[in-house]
């Protein structure tokens, strides 16, 4: 059975957001029973970073955001933000959250979930290695006087 823990719920929220809307679409083409509890909202989020990854955090941007959360028939709340304007997007997202906490989970995992995470570690790595080509390493060579 599929990990339902809130570590495990994070990261397929973070892959369900982060998905192509059209890809996301094509491997879950229709939607199940549900009631809408929040319909998409659209808004704004303060992106932060931190120079270096571990230095001061400091604001970035905002960036467009959408929301929505969604109740299945069988009860499972599921929501989702996805990062854009795209309500069918965040609707999409919300009800694959919610059906990953039925018993239904491992189906929608391995039709669902895997292939996106699957795809974009593909796309991850082509990349990395593509920023990888571009890398420059200096030395100093020793000189005969620095003896």
């Amino acid at each position: 059975m599929t990990d339902a823990s809130p570590i495990a719920r994070k990261a397929w929220m973070a892959t369900l957001a982060k998905a192509p809307p059209a890809r996301l679409a094509a491997l879950l083409p229709y939607l199940p029973p549900h009631h809408v509890l929040r319909q998409p909202e659209i808004g704004a989020v303060m992106v932060r970073g931190r120079v270096g990854a571990t230095g001061a955090a400091f604001n970035l941007g905002e960036m467009t955001v959408t929301r929505a959360s969604v109740r299945l028939e069988t009860g499972e709340v599921g929501h989702a933000w996805v990062q854009g304007r795209d309500k069918a997007h965040a609707l999409r997202a919300a009800a694959v959250d919610a059906l990953l906490q039925t018993g239904a989970a491992d189906d929608i995992a391995a039709r669902v979930l895997h292939p996106l995470q699957s795809e974009a570690d593909t796309a991850r790595a082509f990349r990395a290695a593509k920023a990888a080509a571009t890398k420059v390493d200096f030395f100093t060579m020793v000189r005969g006087e620095d003896k």
